[in-house]
């Protein structure tokens, strides 16, 4: 069995570009469709895409809509720098219930691999009702290295939040210890 046949339904997912220049139509998003571009259409359906400025109350009504509207997946990119309007993870810190390190520090380890500014970015993941948010950066380079590494844990981890994870281990029998009956 694949770890494809795991999972019972497709992954609804809504891409949030966070770009002053891109949201005035000053700068073309290419990080966007790329994340777009590097799912998987057998798992995941991609519902919508857009493009806001940098503006915390805008990006916590933006997140809040996709979770009310039922998406598996959020994925926003940009605004998770050190600049003065990059707001994204504190708007996301707003929104989630529960906090996954560990995708980030993934992430950035990934990241670190081909720039020190890694340990800069401030992207942070989480948990907000039945839906899994993911900040990535806003480099399309950075967002392919970041979902490289991240991809393949986020299947297992939607369906986890959803409750929807078919028994899937591969059946092995459990190794004794010496002395153990």
């Amino acid at each position: 069995m694949t770890w494809q046949r795991c999972f019972l339904n497709m992954i609804k997912v809504a891409i949030i570009t966070v770009s002053d220049k891109g949201s005035r139509g000053e700068r073309i998003d290419t990080s966007g469709p790329g994340i777009e571009k590097a799912l998987n259409n057998k798992i995941y359906s991609v519902g919508n895409i857009i493009i806001i400025p940098d503006e915390k109350k805008l990006i916590i009504k933006e997140l809040k809509n996709f979770i009310k509207n039922n998406f598996d997946l959020i994925f926003t990119t940009g605004g998770t720098g050190l600049g003065p309007r990059d707001v994204t993870p504190e708007a996301t810190f707003e929104v989630i219930e529960k906090p996954l390190p560990g995708f980030s520090e993934a992430m950035r380890i990934q990241n670190l691999k081909n720039t020190p500014f890694s340990i800069i970015s401030r992207g942070i993941c989480g948990i907000a009702k039945k839906t899994l948010i993911i900040n990535l950066p806003g480099s399309p380079k950075a967002v392919k290295e970041c979902l490289e590494v991240i991809l393949p844990a986020i299947p297992h981890a939607v369906y986890s939040i959803k409750g929807e994870v078919a028994e899937c281990a591969n059946k092995s029998p459990v190794a004794k210890s010496p002395g153990h009956k």
